[in-house]
């Protein structure tokens, strides 16, 4: 195979559109965007390695609206980015990594 966006296309190498998601949090429905595995998530999983947070690495690069453009940055998550808004709500974290995985397991067969 030669290298090139259009072999590339036929393989499927580029991520797809967002996907949207729903799941309720707080009494409330909440309806977002999850990016598939890509680029960016790939940038954020060897930011962990290099003394990053992982999670907030996979949510900033993950979670995003319909366009695609991300919703937090990795300082909204763990807190940095206002100190006195601090970090993201701990169960709100946790339904959001759990969206991100069902959005990864799209299309593959259960063991």
């Amino acid at each position: 195979m030669k290298l090139s966006i259009a072999t590339l296309t036929e393989k499927k190498a580029f991520s797809a559109k967002p996907v949207e998601v729903t799941f309720e949090w707080k009494g409330e429905t909440i309806t977002t965007y999850v990016r598939q595995l890509s680029y960016q998530t790939a940038v954020g999983d060897i930011r962990s390695h290099n003394g990053g947070d992982i999670y907030a690495n996979r949510i900033a690069a993950s979670i995003c609206d319909e366009d695609g453009k991300p919703v937090f940055t990795v300082a909204d998550i763990t807190g940095e980015a206002d100190e006195e808004r601090g970090g993201l709500d701990p169960d709100l974290t946790s339904l959001l990594l759990i969206e991100i995985g069902k959005v990864q397991n799209l299309g593959k067969a259960k063991s």
